[in-house]
Order: C-alpha cells, then structure tokens, then sequence
C-alpha cells in the first residue's frame, strides 16, 4: 500500500471509531506499530487526530478534496438544495459559502434572476455563465483544497457587503455549536455570517453531533436549519426550543 493509500485508510479507521488503539490498527491494517506511529504522528501534525497513550482519537472532519467530499450523501444534498433553492425568490441577493452542498445549491439556482456572492471557485465557474445571475466574486487566497478564497482580502471585501441571505455548511453541528475542519474557513465563515441579515445552514443528518477541528459560532447564531430526514429526534427538538427555523427536504 503505497504512503498516502496507507495514512487516509488510517485516518478513515480512526473517524470511524472515534478513537482506536494502537494495537487494532496494526491489526486491521497489517502493518507494524513502528510504521504506524509514524503515520499518527504526521496526522497529529495536520491536525486530524490527536495521538493518545497507546493509540489516537479522532478530532475533526478530514480535509479531503472538492472532488472527493462531493459523492458524499449526494442525494442528500441535493434535495436539501432543491429545498433552499425553492424560497429564494427573484431578483433576490444570496451569499454563498464554499462546499459540496453550497455547489449543489447553486446548480439549482441555475435559470433564476439572482445576484450571487460567493468566495467558492467551483460556484463560480459553475454560474459565470448562467443567463439572469448576477455573480459577484470574492478574491483573496485560494484554498487549493477546498476551492474557496479566504485571508485578508476576502475580509475586508465580507466587512463592506450586507447581504439578506447567507447560506453555507459545516463540517459538525453539536451542543456548543458548529464546527469545521479548517480554522482559516472558519474565520471566512464568521465574517459571513455578519455580512447576512439572515443566516441559513445546509447540512446532512451525518453532521449532527460530531465535532469537528475549530469552532465556528453558537448554534443560535442560525435562522434557519435545512437538513435531511435522517436528523435525529432530540436534535429536532433542541433546534425547535432555541427557535431556529427547521426544515426537512
């Protein structure tokens, strides 16, 4: 199995146990506790798990590409964007964050009159030539993994827009907040929710009660819960007694 093969099966363990001993890798894997302490230790590095006495646990959503993440709950996604997509009106103006949901949402704004803002690469160019949108892009430092601009720039642009509407992802939705997997997004992401009168979050069932790396905002910070029929009771509940706008697609 070559390096890379190797370390993303490890870390792909690791997510799914929350956390493993180091013993039920070389287990699972076959391959020697020496090799695999040296590949905790380089995941430790970029974050992704935090090695522990005899083992690593689990500490955020894998940084993987666009390309990679967007096969994930799919069709999911897309309804959720069919739903969002059916409430924005036209002529409106909605910001758009990065993200396979986001790109979905996009697609299926397709066709009407909209002004978008987005810092997302691949929203971009899916939109640039779709008759009747208006797109406005936000430059800055582009993020070769995930395709979205963010840094300085992309700040001081964010403090001079005020947008009616913002709709964006995260990587983890629990009891103190949203989450995501990168604290330069997260940083993009807050300015963003400033710029919107109202504050929309597309996110899958999957991301309900899993933290991720670097903590975002309140979950009160939210208008508005779109989501799939997979989310679970209490969360339905919880999100119902802070008064956040739930809805299923």
């Amino acid at each position: 199995m070559l390096l890379d093969q190797r370390r993303r099966h490890v870390l792909e363990l690791i997510e799914e146990k929350g956390f493993i001993s180091l013993h039920e890798l070389a287990t699972k894997t076959g391959v020697s506790e020496s090799t695999l302490r040296r590949d905790l230790e380089y995941l430790d590095g970029i974050r992704q798990v935090r090695r522990t006495r005899g083992g690593a646990a689990y500490v955020g959503e894998s940084v993987v590409s666009l390309e990679e993440r967007s096969v994930t709950s799919l069709v999911e996604k897309q309804r959720i964007a069919r739903s969002i997509s059916e409430t924005i009106g036209s002529g409106e103006t909605v910001l758009l964050d990065g993200g396979t949901t986001t790109l979905e949402v996009a697609r299926a704004l397709i066709g009407k009159e909209l002004q978008v803002v987005t810092n997302s690469l691949a929203i971009a160019n899916l939109l640039v030539n779709s008759p009747g949108v208006e797109l406005i892009f936000l430059g800055g430092y582009l993020h070769p993994k995930t395709g979205v601009t963010l840094g300085p720039l992309l700040n001081l642009a964010l403090s001079q827009l005020q947008v009616p509407r913002m709709v964006f992802s995260v990587g983890g939705v629990t009891e103190k907040g949203l989450f995501n997997s990168n604290t330069l997004l997260v940083e993009a992401e807050r300015r963003m929710i400033d710029a919107a009168e109202r504050v929309v979050l597309a996110v899958d069932s999957r991301k309900f009660g899993k933290a991720a790396l670097s903590p975002l905002c309140p979950l009160d910070r939210v208008h508005e819960i779109v989501t799939d029929e997979g989310i679970p009771e209490d969360w339905r509940k919880r999100i119902e007694d802070l008064g956040i706008e739930l809805r299923i697609a």
